[in-house]
């Protein structure tokens, strides 16, 4: 099969003015240039066999007038009329939706696209014959007569056989017999509306020119048209299809158009509702007429007038069911869909499944006591009753106490309780488990586990909880870790996407194990990832599908460790791609609606339209479905529906409603009329204007009435409508109107633009020194528009200043009478109008009284000179001017420089650039100028000091203009894509423009060729080569050129078109290990072609596989070593020994890298090992030193053994040095001590069969008395009373030192005691009883030296004479009746428990037991958050009843929500609050039972 290649080329004249500027997706259009488009499309040739590839090339091109006579036959480059008719019938026409820069491209493709109909009609008729040229009198046509000119459309392109097809089908058709039938195109069809009014606004925009009135008549086309299948695959390949047109805010607008219904509320999908509380399913809607509403149930029509529960809200779609006369609220679940319908179409819901809460009863239960022997592990079962919603779970002990977590016990993701070890204190509380429903407000208790645990030590010592070993201490055999939960060593989790994703592994062992994850093949993502429950849990929120893949749990102690892998799958429900839109169309306009989804598994799509499935709605022949896709053409008024688009599949649903709406409305104006826009001169601004209509209106902006269309130089025009003007100039005041015109009429607008002076201080305030008591002015002259109101204002330092007594403001200058040091600072002048301002500042220096000096000028200050003046320009050259001025006061300091500034005001207004610099001895200068500037001179003085403000501008000087003298600097051509290359360069400032209208020369070649120079004239700072090929050099040339001409020749740089990536690998790596970290690598070099782009370095991509050890987890991230340059060998270091690795090379450009080559795999030999871990030295007593270590972290081979090198050393003394070898198990070495004296320096390594690794070194802790080398105190000691304590310490200072004792006590009150070495103990008596004290002992002559702090507490004080109240008979008589009275309590409580039952938690009242009350045995309590007002204490009475009393206790939100909390470990954080809603109370009243276990929690 032979692919064929073919292009083809419509010319579409635009008639475009040749000032106007038109942006399209290929290019500008205007300025009678010619810009492309080309249109792919692939076609098979039904008569060579051929594959042709049609390439379209859509030109848009300034009209010309074709030249000849009247009369006779043009070439086939002329063009043939096609005539504007109106629509049959006297309609209205239709115009495609144009907008701002879319209207051309609108105009185009339409009447393409009817043109293109028209051929496919022809062709299929296939009749024969020629069509007569127009009657004389014809309207359209006919010379003399043309109320609407002819619309000329070259048609040689698409006529030509030897253009659309192969050379050799082109001869065969041209060749065809003379009895083949020809004809032309047959002018008197007829365009749509859309397309006439199009070639009216066309035509209308269209240069008139010599000629263009009479063009002869219609030449005959003498070619034999071509099949139908090209005007098929041309008409496909031009479909475009507009955007929606967009309503404005406006109420006025949106209350006067038409819309189908939208919904804008509704209830959840899944609606879960209180029993206790009427339902309310909520649906809103808006549309215009307002929409009417019903609904189904279960996908049937639910009739509301029937059931006197259900009502509807006024104006709305809400459902409300009301239960305060009764009935069940769960005869009402189902599922609901609303529907609201105007005349327009009927817009749908989402379906809402209504569900009733419910929180059943925990099933009833008598549990034995729990045996356990300590250090098992051990699950205590929640097992909750299901709920809706689920409850939440939490355990506390019977006596209402949270239970602590940590990572030895903690809860479930399932609510159980995991011990990982059980130990003797566990038997301390029992274990209740609680769940707490939401929407009931109640919390249920399950009954208590008791806990029986089976000990070797059966004295609970907490002095050895915090020992390092407790386990050995209590004689519990350490083992290795096992997984409680889950089971196994894998297992498998399906999450859906955007939720969240919570694994858990949870181990039991002794010493409790340290859980640690990981994920295969990468890292846990940091943003999302969040570890739990101490570690057990790992949350990775909003999961995506990269996120899943296996993640595994490590659970390790110093016996070992287990991983779990789970694997994770991420499906996902629908969600949107591209989610329908509301489409908004003019009549005859094309749109469509897009419902894309994506999910896991691939989500089906139905469309619906107004509630019903498309398939069975009728037949639209304006409507056609493609999939994802509906598609409008020619809409029409009644076109107007909702459709809906069903999007599911086994995991959810996704719903939406876009409606279709039809729109004829003429051009209107949004904006109040005859605005006034006030600006200052040189300023930016805008003019607004904005407007609708339907089809989009055409606006365009004209100044005073008269004109052409306002856009480009100075002026730009928005798509929204709004006009920018750049630099407001004097001539830009005037009356702007804006005309929007569609094919239903026009508006306009006027907007009128005054230009206003800016505000400018001439004549600034000054910096001055001023002697105390003397008068100062300073000077503020302000020069503004006469027609603003003009203020002048004073800061002093930034701060408004006040105007007291001794200041005196005026029109011009502010005086200080009687100046004082207060006045000293900056003062700022601020002139301001309403539009602009301007501000001056200046600094006041008052100077004390002083004597007179004798050398007068010596005592003077110096200050900045004071300003040059007068500036005045003679000596007029065309290159040159001669500037002078008068200097100003030098202040007492002589003037050095000065420094002369100029200003133009075409490329940087109001912008001061330094031109020279000349000695302070001169008031007179000739500076040197550039052409074409026009130049205005400030001159600044410079002393000692500073600078002086700047002079009055000069007048302004335009040198003449010339030629560019140089061309733009640092030309570069680099691509920025793979066919295409980028040049640019650094654009010419001002002074070096030299002329109007710079641009420049762009000049392009393939170099080494002898092809000819491309060039196009640029006016920015870059251009864009396109369709290069891959990374060949260019020769490059900008030149400068301004409207006097061309620079200088500019040089020639070479640059690159656009990279590609490598298309080849490197061949023959070779890799040979050098150690075991590093390898050495070879590879044969790639051709140089099939780099595609400069070589930047060949790349080497590696991972570790995994380890020769086995059970040895790695790291497979991909790491990378770059060899730069052409080069052919490499070395890779920083391996892993002892591992298998594998290898890639690839080759890297600038674009990126190339093709992989073939993987290679080599294994790094045993090295030695890395330091072993936590190296640990204990000293538990004099007589031993005991070590601990654990395994390093990278073997690097198989190790043999540790080896332990130590030293006894005293001072400077070193003992001799002992060498201990072990296995590779042992991880403990108890080391006697040879004296208690000396310290001990360890150092420890690895083996394996290379040899030792390396060292980690420890020395043993210092004796407790020994005394350091250096300066020093230590072995504070405080024996400490109620009021006093006795303080020692050891140091090795000198004798005579002083010493100070610092004490701060726990309201930190800081107190010292100085002292004397001889002086200790020394007794601090000033003590409180019962106080926390931090002390600590430093030397009074260096601070620095102190001994550490340390805490004590002083007892509590007693009284000897006092008489024992323990002894006194009326307090024992006393504490045994309380006795009695809490006994008999307990007992009355214990029955009421042992029944079980729902315990509320009632209101400020005594209620007794009503017969009608159930039996208390589902082992609940109600409780409500409706406000926040604390539950008060209850008391338990004789009969029954409870009353309540203050107390801060409650189990509102208890676990979540609200303002009770749980923290991690189980504490409780929260208030019970009581509900005072007294029906909602007796309400409920029938199901409560009252029982004294309440007045437990409230006192827990």
């Amino acid at each position: 099969m032979v692919e064929g290649h073919i292009q083809n080329k419509l010319v579409i004249p635009l008639g475009l003015q040749s000032t106007s500027s038109r942006v399209f997706p290929w290019g500008a259009v205007g300025d009678q240039r010619t810009e492309t488009e080309n249109y792919h499309f692939l076609q098979r040739s039904p008569w060579v066999g051929e594959k042709v590839k049609t390439v379209l090339v859509l030109q848009i091109a300034p009209q010309r007038a074709p030249a000849g006579p009247r009369g006779s036959s043009l070439p086939c480059s002329s063009s043939v009329p096609v005539p504007a008719r109106r629509a049959k019938g006297g309609a209205r026409g239709r115009a495609r939706r144009v907008s701002g820069t879319r209207r051309l491209l609108g105009d185009a493709h339409g009447l393409v696209s009817a043109l293109m109909r028209r051929l496919a009609a022809r062709g299929a008729a296939g009749d024969a014959g020629e069509v007569a040229p127009p009657a004389a009198d014809s309207t359209d046509c006919a010379p003399g007569r043309s109320p609407s000119p002819c619309r000329l459309i070259d048609l040689c392109a698409i006529w030509d056989a030897g253009v659309f097809l192969p050379a050799a089908v082109a001869a065969a058709w041209k060749g065809a017999p003379s009895g083949v039938p020809r004809r032309r195109l047959n002018e008197a069809e007829t365009l749509s509306s859309v397309q006439k009014a199009q070639l009216q606004r066309l035509e209308a925009a269209r240069p008139r020119g010599p000629g263009s009135g009479d063009r002869g008549p219609v030449p005959r086309m003498a070619r034999q048209q071509p099949p139908p299948w090209v005007h098929a695959a041309i008409l496909f390949s031009l479909l475009s299809l507009s955007t929606a047109i967009e309503i404005p805010m406006d109420p006025s607008i949106q209350n006067e158009l038409s819309q189908p219904p939208t919904i804008t509320k509704q209830s959840v999908k899944d609606h879960i509702v209180d029993p206790r509380d009427n339902i309310l399913i909520e649906c809103e809607a808006k549309g215009n007429p307002a929409p009417s509403f019903h609904w189904t149930r279960n996908s049937r029509f639910f009739n509301i007038a029937k059931d006197p529960r259900v009502s509807m809200r006024r104006r709305s779609g809400t459902l409300v069911i009301d239960f305060r006369s009764g009935g069940r609220p769960e005869e009402y679940e189902g599922e609901y869909q609303c529907f609201a319908r105007n005349k327009f179409g009927t817009a749908l819901s989402n379906r809402i499944r209504l569900q009733v809460s419910k929180s059943p009863l925990w099933p009833k239960e008598n549990l034995d006591p729990v045996v356990v022997q300590e250090g098992a592990p051990l699950t205590l079962q929640c097992n909750p009753p299901p709920g809706l919603p689920s409850p939440v779970i939490f355990w506390m002990s019977s006596s209402m106490e949270p239970i602590t977590q940590d990572k030895r016990v903690s809860q479930g993701h399932n609510g159980d309780l995991y011990f990982s070890n059980v130990m003797l204190q566990d038997m301390q509380t029992d274990y209740s488990c609680n769940a707490r429903f939401h929407f009931t407000h109640t919390i249920q208790q399950k009954n208590p586990f008791n806990l029986k645990v089976l000990t070797n030590h059966p004295y609970n010592d907490s002095s050895l909880r915090n020992h390092p070993d407790m386990y050995s201490a209590r004689g519990v055999a350490e083992r290795t870790p096992s997984f409680m939960y889950p089971q196994g060593t894998a297992s498998s989790q399906m999450v859906l996407r955007g939720m969240d994703l919570l694994l858990e592994c949870i181990a039991s062992g002794v010493p409790t194990p340290d859980i640690a994850w990981y994920k295969k093949g990468g890292d846990l993502p940091s943003d999302k990832a969040k570890l739990e429950n101490f570690n057990k849990a790992l949350r990775i929120t909003n999961v995506s599908e990269e996120d899943s893949g296996e993640y595994f749990c490590l659970a390790s102690n110093k016996m070992g460790s287990i991983r779990h892998t789970i694997s994770v799958r991420v499906k996902a429900a629908p969600y949107w791609l591209d989610e329908p839109k509301n489409l908004i169309l003019a009549p005859g306009e094309d749109g469509r609606l897009v419902c894309r989804a994506n999910g896991n598994p691939k989500p089906t799509v139905q469309w619906m339209v107004n509630g019903e499935p498309l398939q069975s709605a009728p037949p639209n022949p304006n409507r056609e479905v493609a999939g994802d896709t509906i598609i409008f053409r020619d809409t029409q008024i009644s076109s107007r529906a909702v459709y809906q688009c069903n999007t599911s599949n086994e995991h959810g649903y996704l719903l939406a409603n876009a409606f279709v709406s039809v729109l004829d409305v003429p051009p209107r104006m949004l904006s109040p009329r005859n605005q006034l826009i006030r600006v200052i001169l040189y300023n930016r601004t805008r003019l607004d204007c904005p407007f609708f209509g339907s089809p989009i209106p055409t606006l365009r902006w004209f100044k005073n009435g008269q004109g052409s269309n306002l856009d480009g130089g100075n002026y730009h025009v928005y798509e929204n409508g709004s006009l920018e003007i750049k630099m407001i100039r004097k001539e830009d005041q005037g009356i702007y109107t804006c005309v929007a015109t569609n094919i239903l009429g026009k508006a306009e607008n006027q907007v009128r633009l005054e230009v206003k002076d800016p505000t400018r201080i001439y004549r600034m305030p000054e910096d001055q020194v001023a002697q105390r008591g003397t008068t100062v002015q300073l000077e503020c002259r302000v020069k503004h528009d006469p027609s603003l109101k003009l203020t002048v204002s004073w800061l002093k330092d930034d701060e408004p200043l006040y105007i007291g007594n001794r200041m005196k403001k005026e029109e011009d200058s502010l005086t200080i009478f009687g100046v004082a040091e207060r006045d000293q600072g900056s003062y700022t002048c601020v002139a301001s109008t309403e539009l602009d301002q301007d501000l001056a500042k200046a600094y006041l220096t008052v100077l004390a009284d002083q004597a007179t000096p004798t050398n007068r000028l010596a005592a003077l200050p110096k200050g900045r000179p004071d300003r040059p003046r007068d500036l005045e320009l003679t000596d007029l050259a065309e290159r040159s001017v001669r500037l002078t001025w008068i200097p100003g006061d030098d202040n007492n300091s002589p003037i050095t420089d000065y420094v002369v500034q100029f200003e133009e005001d075409q490329f940087q207004p109001g912008v001061w650039h330094d031109h020279s610099k000349f000695p302070g001895s001169v008031n007179s200068a000739v500076l040197q100028l550039s052409p074409y500037v026009n130049y205005q001179f400030r001159v600044i003085a410079i002393n000692e000091v500073g600078s002086s403000h700047p002079s009055l501008p000069s007048e302004r000087y335009r040198t003449s203009g010339a030629p560019p003298e140089s061309n733009p600097s640092d030309v570069k051509g680099e691509g920025t894509r793979k066919n295409n290359m980028e040049i640019t360069w650094t654009p010419m400032n001002a002074t070096s423009a030299f002329g109007p209208n710079l641009r420049y020369i762009v000049k392009w070649r393939r170099r080494e060729t002898r092809e000819t120079w491309n060039n196009v004239t640029v006016w920015g700072s870059r251009y864009v080569v396109g369709q290069t090929p891959v990374y060949v050099p260019y020769e490059i040339r900008v030149q400068a050129e301004n409207d006097f001409g061309k620079g200088p020749e500019p040089d020639t740089v070479i640059g690159y078109s656009g990279e590609d990536y490598p298309r080849a690998a490197p061949t023959d790596v070779k890799i040979r290990v050098l150690n075991s970290t590093a390898i050495s690598l070879q590879w044969n070099r790639v051709y140089s072609d099939t780099v595609q782009g400069q070589l930047r370095e060949y790349r080497a991509y590696y991972w570790r596989e995994s380890s020769l050890l086995k059970n040895l987890w790695v790291s497979q991230k991909r790491q990378q070593a770059g060899f730069p340059g052409d080069r052919l060998r490499g070395v890779v270091s920083r391996l892993f020994p002892y591992s298998n690795y594998k290898l890639e090379m690839v080759v890297v450009n600038g674009r990126g890298d190339g093709p992989r080559s073939e993987t290679k795999e080599f294994t790094t030999p045993e090295g030695v090992p890395s330091a072993p871990r936590r190296f640990r030295v204990r000293q538990p007593n004099l007589e031993t030193i005991n070590l601990e270590w654990d395994h390093p972290e990278h073997p690097n081979g198989i190790l043999i053994g540790y080896t332990l090198k130590y030293v006894a050393f005293n001072g400077t003394k070193v003992g001799k040095q002992i060498v201990e070898n072990f296995s590779p198990n042992q991880t403990k070495f108890t080391v006697q001590r040879a004296d208690p004296v000396s310290r001990y320096r360890f150092s420890l390594s690895a083996r394996t069969q290379v040899g030792s690794g390396e060292a980690v070194t420890e020395e043993s802790p210092a004796p407790p008395n020994e005394a350091p080398d250096e300066q020093s105190i230590w072995n504070v000691t405080v024996l400490p009373n109620s009021k006093w304590a006795n303080i020692t310490w050891k140091h090795n200072f000198g004798p005579g030192t002083d010493f100070v004792v610092e004490y701060i006590d726990s309201n930190h009150t800081k107190k010292t005691v100085p002292v004397k070495a001889q002086a200790q103990p020394i007794q601090l008596t000033d003590l409180y009883p019962g106080m926390t004290y931090t002390l600590r002992v430093y030397s009074r002559d260096n601070e620095g030296i102190s001994s550490t702090v340390i805490t004590f507490m002083t007892s509590t004080a007693y009284t000897n004479n006092q008489a024992d109240i323990a002894t006194q008979g009326w307090f024992i008589g006393l504490m045994c009746a309380i006795a009695l009275l809490v006994l008999i309590l307990l007992i009355v409580c214990f029955i009421k428990r042992s029944r079980g039952g729902k315990y509320p938690v009632r209101e400020k009242k005594d209620v007794p037991l009503g017969p009608e009350d159930p039996k208390e045995e589902d082992g609940s309590f109600d409780y409500s958050d409706e406000d926040n007002k604390p539950l008060q204490g209850s008391q338990t009475s004789l009969d029954g009843t409870i009353k309540q009393q203050e107390s801060d206790d409650s189990l509102v939100d208890y676990g979540e929500g609200g303002e009770g909390q749980f923290n991690e470990d189980g504490s409780f954080i929260g208030q019970y609050t009581v509900k005072k809603d007294k029906e909602e109370t007796e309400g409920n009243e029938s199901s409560e039972a009252t029982s004294p276990v309440n007045a437990i929690y409230s006192l827990a």
